[in-house]
């Protein structure tokens, strides 16, 4: 169980993999390190020679994990590799991925980005039917149902994702294939670059430039990406959906500026968003701060649009981590409090307009009022680049219970008052999803409408 002492939800891993490269496990490194971002829990990389399987994973860090006589033994010219923060498993070594097992398809590597929401039924069933389990996660249950299948990989793969619901990017790795798997609302990003004559897949586009990989393509909803031989084939599950359900929060939060999703660079994406914060909430101030660093972009495109100046008043310490993802209670509690100083002489003074990400349970947003009406604001108005979080998420994104979410638990009025602020805006959907510029989002965290599988 998480106790969560920040005001920002936590979410679930990155993952990465190439096909193709004489030095496969040093561009998986590269890309791992790259994806840090999204899970700083434990980390691990499994490579390929043909023949066999070489897997190093341990707890901590990318850089902490791997070094030059790891990377060595790693051979082989594919390997996929994960950073992990745990949403379904706990903290501990034996739940760091990517997974590998023996059966009779041979050695199976996989790694997950995700959530299934039945894990539960489906790991009571294959338990009932002699499955041992090694590992507390849902990523496990999909490497059974795959392991226990008297098909083809491919076809098992395609069988696996008849059965499970829920959010999964996966890469999966034989002696000789290479698989990348996106379910069929295409919850989580996942994209397809190549690097010389190598395939590579992350879940971000920021990895490909770290590995001076070229962006390809995002893969399809539904779609298997099968690389074997140096080359691509392309399948897709039958299975339907009502409609895809893109995470919008990838966009608001989780994803580095300078990747690609769903499109469109994410800082773009963020400014947008400020931009449309400005539209619906015109406000005049002396300055405009940003929370760093997923505020950033949103607050310079609100200053932008009001022609106010964007002055970065909070400081962030960048080796405290992303708080959010930090295992433990203590580590996390440490790590909020270590994580932003405000340079007081620049707010002092001023009417300031924040502008945050999001408000989950209103604890941090709550503090930096204080050290800003401390440092003497004038007044301090409160804007957040996304809507009021009311529902919890259910595909791999760790909101706490709907009762420990604010704005279920407080009316608009007392939100503003329990902060110490003059005035608090969210940004509206539509506001939102024009700014992401896609259709078919998930909002179900902002709606409570959970995406559904067609029923035939």
């Amino acid at each position: 169980m998480r106790i969560r002492t920040t005001d920002h939800p936590e979410h679930h891993c990155g993952i990465f993999g190439i096909s193709g490269s004489q030095t496969a496990a040093r561009h998986v490194y590269q890309g791992l390190y790259a994806l840090q971002h999204r899970g700083e829990e434990s980390s691990g990389i499994v490579s390929s020679n043909g023949q066999k399987l070489f897997a190093h994973k341990d707890m901590g860090l990318v850089l902490h994990v791997f070094n030059d006589g790891i990377l060595e033994a790693l051979s082989g010219n594919m390997a996929i590799g994960h950073n992990r923060y745990s949403t379904t498993g706990s903290s501990e070594l034996s739940n760091a991925q990517p997974i590998v097992i023996d059966c009779k398809l041979g050695q199976i590597a996989l790694a997950h980005n995700g959530n299934l929401t039945n894990t539960d039924s489906l790991r009571h069933r294959l338990a009932e039917a002699g499955a041992i389990f090694q590992t507390s996660t849902d990523s496990e249950v999909m490497l059974h149902l795959i392991a226990r299948s008297d098909k083809s990989l491919e076809q098992a793969v395609l069988d696996m994702m008849d059965q499970v619901e829920g959010a999964y990017s996966l890469v999966i790795m034989t002696t000789n294939k290479l698989i990348a798997v996106r379910d069929p609302h295409g919850f989580r990003p996942l994209a397809l670059g190549r690097l010389g004559k190598a395939w590579v897949f992350s879940s971000e586009t920021c990895a490909f430039d770290a590995t001076e990989a070229s962006f390809v393509r995002e893969l399809e909803p539904g779609e298997i990406a099968v690389i074997s031989n140096g080359a691509l084939q392309s399948l897709h599950s039958k299975r339907k959906v009502q409609k895809h359900a893109f995470c919008a929060f990838e966009a608001v939060y989780f994803a580095r500026p300078d990747s690609l999703v769903y499109g469109r660079k994410t800082a773009i994406i963020r400014m947008d968003m400020g931009r449309a914060l400005a539209m619906e909430y015109p406000l005049t101030a002396d300055i405009v701060i940003p929370i760093p660093d997923s505020g950033n972009y949103a607050a310079l495109g609100f200053a932008s649009a009001r022609g106010i100046p964007y002055v970065m008043a909070f400081v962030r310490n960048h080796y405290t981590g992303r708080s959010f993802i930090a295992p433990t209670e203590n580590r996390r509690q440490a790590t909020v409090n270590m994580k932003l100083n405000l340079i007081g002489e620049l707010v002092d003074g001023k009417r300031v307009v924040v502008v945050d990400d999001s408000i989950v349970r209103g604890r941090t947003g709550k503090s930096r009022c204080i050290k800003l009406r401390q440092a003497g604001a004038k007044e301090v108005h409160m804007l957040v680049s996304c809507p009021a979080h009311i529902y919890s998420c259910l595909y791999g994104i760790d909101f706490p219970d709907r009762q420990k979410l604010i704005a279920v638990t407080h009316s608009h009025d007392k939100i503003v008052k329990e902060l110490g602020l003059d005035s608090l805006g969210y940004l509206s959907e539509a506001g939102m999803a024009k700014a992401i510029g896609g259709t078919g989002l998930c909002l179900a965290c902002f709606n409570g409408k959970y995406p559904q599988y067609c029923s035939s």
